[in-house]
């Protein structure tokens, strides 16, 4: 038998801890979020690709004119000696030959898997439907089509429910006469599920699939830490809530562990999405690149920009531009692939489990 003092004492302390979990959650929260450079996460996630490739193609053409005017003997004597520009654009062309023809390979991957028999199709759209009607059970009402909306409807789900909780713990302890650990800790619960899905929600308000507005709106509801915070207050609290409160608990987890796979769902048709619009604009882009390659090859020698300006000769920043041009397929590569990455890093687990540390 656990006497008064005791059953005060552990109820301070496991309030004490819930307080301490819930200031260690938000601290790692903003070190996840504020830790890194604002303009780092912009030019790794929401700039405009091309805008991103564009600055690359700018850098490259910046480095290589201040590096080669800087050098001695300077390109424009070399030229005349010898021919390096010929023997830098002739490998360039083979490069963007090759780089074109992976390019067309990575696009027939990504394709593969839409491709297939009958029953795997059939099986496809039945896994499909499935999840649709579990979220339309969730939500109340037929499962959005548009993916932003698909995402939304389930956040609005959890908000409702989370609230329910709080509303059915606060009405039953008010009407006991106690304010303790478990309504403190409901109500960290809703305010964390709540306040991050409204948030998200409006985030997701007028965006369209195939932009990455929509997937980065769904990074910025951490499901895992809420998904450990309802586990901890079950744990902790299981024998004192009612049946109705387990119910609005089982149906809260329930609306949680259905966004994660929704999330993910709609990030991998986002991958596939954006793989196919790089292998397009490579393409694209590998059409000038190899004309202007080509003409370097053909026609430019020491003589073709004879002059100086600002003491940069003008053969050195022909060179420099047309070698950014010929690197332009490379820098819609990059653009694409360190958006890619960073969104797959920042995904690596499913469920309650937080790599903050290993980002």
């Amino acid at each position: 038998m656990t006497d008064d003092g005791d059953s005060s004492g552990n109820a301070s302390k496991t309030e004490n801890a819930s307080a301490a979990d819930r200031g260690a959650d938000t601290a790692d929260t903003m070190r996840g979020r504020a830790g890194e450079s604002r303009l780092k996460l912009w030019v790794l996630l929401r700039a405009n690709r091309l805008v991103v490739a564009g600055g690359v193609t700018v850098v490259v053409f910046v480095a290589f004119v201040a590096v080669a005017s800087g050098l001695s003997p300077s390109l424009a004597t070399k030229a005349g000696a010898s021919d390096p520009v010929e023997t830098l654009f002739a490998a360039m062309i083979t490069a963007i030959v090759t780089g074109a023809t992976l390019v067309v390979t990575i696009g027939q991957l990504v394709l593969t898997q839409e491709n297939g028999p009958l029953g795997d199709q059939r099986e496809r759209m039945n896994d499909s439907m499935e999840v649709r009607q579990s979220v339309a059970s969730v939500i109340g009402a037929p499962a959005p089509t548009d993916p932003a909306a698909f995402l939304a409807a389930l956040l609005g789900a959890a908000s409702t429910r989370a609230t329910g909780l709080r509303e059915s713990v606060h009405d039953r302890t008010a009407s006991e006469g106690t304010a303790d650990t478990l309504r403190a800790d409901a109500d960290a619960l809703t305010d964390s599920v709540a306040g991050d899905a409204d948030e998200v929600q409006s985030q997701l308000e007028d965006t369209r699939f195939g932009s990455f507005d929509v997937v980065f709106a769904a990074l910025n509801f951490e499901y895992g830490r809420k998904l450990a915070r309802l586990e901890r207050l079950a744990d902790d609290h299981g024998e004192r809530l009612t049946d109705r409160e387990r119910d609005l608990l089982d149906d809260l987890r329930e609306t949680l562990t259905l966004f994660p796979p929704a999330r993910e769902h709609v990030k991998t048709l986002y991958f596939q999405w954006a793989l196919i619009d790089l292998s397009r604009l490579i393409l694209y882009a590998a059409v000038p690149a190899l004309v202007v390659a080509g003409l370097m090859v053909a026609v430019v020698d020491a003589g073709t920009f004879p002059g100086q300006t600002l003491g940069i000769d003008h053969l050195t920043v022909a060179v420099g531009g047309a070698f950014a041009v010929a690197l332009l397929p490379f820098s819609l590569f990059v653009a694409y692939v360190f958006r890619i990455l960073t969104l797959a890093k920042r995904t690596l687990a499913i469920g309650p489990l937080v790599l903050r540390d290993t980002e």
